[in-house]
Formats: C-alpha cells, sequence, structure tokens
C-alpha cells in the first residue's frame, strides 16, 4: 500500500517565450515536474491555534467552575487534560473538540487515524510549536506606495515533521484514501487545471 509522503502530484507550467505564431498569439513553452502531494492547506496554523485553545478553554472552565480552582491553576492543569484527551480523541476519531469546530483531522503516512502513541507524542510536541516565527512582509499602503513590516506567526508543523502526520480537512480525506489506494504509482499523477494559459 502506498503511503502520502510517496505520492507525487504532475505539474505543468506553461512560460511565455518572446515569439509569436502566425496570428499573433504568443508562444509558450510547456513544462512538465512532479513534486511531493501535499495534503494539508494554507493558513492551517492560525485554524490549529484556535483549535488548541478551544480545547484548552474547555478545560480551564472545567477546572475553575467544577472544581473551584484558581483561574491560573486551571489553565495550567488543562495543559495535560488537553494532551492526554487530544491523543485519545486522535486515536478513535482523528480530531479533537476544537479541531472539530474547524472540520480538521488528524492521519498518518498511511491515510488513516493516528495510532495512541503516535498521538500522545505529537500532542506533547504540540508544546514546542508555540515558537514564535517572524517574517517579513509588504502590503500596499493608502498613498500608493508599499509599507513594510514583521509579522509573527507560530510554527505548528514540527510535531506532524516528527511523527509522520498530517493536518487535513475533513472533505479531503475521501480523495487521499482513494489515491492511497491505486497501486500503479502513475495513477497516483494529478494533473491541475492549467486553463488560462
Amino acid at each position: 500500500m502506498m503511503k502520502i509522503s510517496e505520492i507525487k502530484e504532475r505539474k505543468i507550467i506553461h512560460r511565455p517565450t518572446p515569439d509569436f505564431d502566425l496570428y499573433g498569439k504568443r508562444i509558450y513553452h510547456t513544462y512538465e515536474y512532479y513534486q511531493a502531494y501535499n495534503p494539508g492547506f494554507k493558513g492551517n496554523e492560525t485554524q490549529r491555534l484556535f483549535a488548541k485553545w478551544l480545547d484548552m478553554a474547555v478545560f480551564t472552565l472545567l477546572f475553575h467552575f467544577l472544581f473551584n480552582k484558581v483561574l491560573i491553576v486551571s489553565l495550567i492543569l488543562s495543559v495535560p487534560c488537553v494532551i492526554i484527551c487530544g491523543a485519545i480523541t486522535e486515536f478513535y476519531f482523528g480530531t479533537t473538540l476544537g479541531k472539530k469546530i474547524f472540520s480538521i483531522k488528524v492521519i498518518d503516512d498511511e491515510g488513516k487515524y493516528p495510532g495512541f502513541i503516535k498521538s500522545v507524542r505529537r500532542n506533547v510536541l504540540c508544546l514546542a510549536n508555540f515558537s514564535p516565527v517572524f517574517s517579513e512582509y509588504a502590503e500596499k499602503a493608502f498613498a500608493g506606495g508599499r509599507r513594510r513590516g514583521t509579522r509573527m506567526n507560530f510554527s505548528m508543523h514540527l510535531n506532524n515533521k516528527i511523527c509522520k502526520t498530517y493536518i487535513v480537512k475533513e472533505s479531503k480525506i475521501s480523495e487521499i484514501r482513494s489515491l492511497l489506494q491505486v497501486d500503479d504509482p502513475e495513477k497516483n499523477r494529478r494533473l491541475p487545471d492549467v486553463s488560462g494559459q
């Protein structure tokens, strides 16, 4: 059986040349290449961060109101609860309460929900994910110029890299699993839409 890390996507790009045909249309060179299939989605770091905060908020409120703990103590106690509960729910359902709200699932390299030990490991490693990553950006300003600045994001990939797991949208799981069922690797190549040359 194939693994997600073995799936390749066929990409075709059309590069313009300085030449034109008899009808005055630009001539394009076509280049074909294969790249690793990415089952994830853009901007998943923000959704994962909010999902983790939602999971922590549930346990924090539970400790605060049910067990009458001080808010900071409730927050600290929520961390191991989120790790353990997250490992159990990811093992059985591929998701947690916070991830379910964002329609996110966790799968391993074979397209299945991660095993319990792997899920515990990735949930413990998520604590290291909260290291900030700084990047520069430029955007249009009102006066017609460009405004530059520094943006802070949280890197949310370390635990998935180490554990070989993927964060995917629920709607994409059937596509991923159908790609994994194909025996012929050539059938696993997906040809993207190349309209609008």
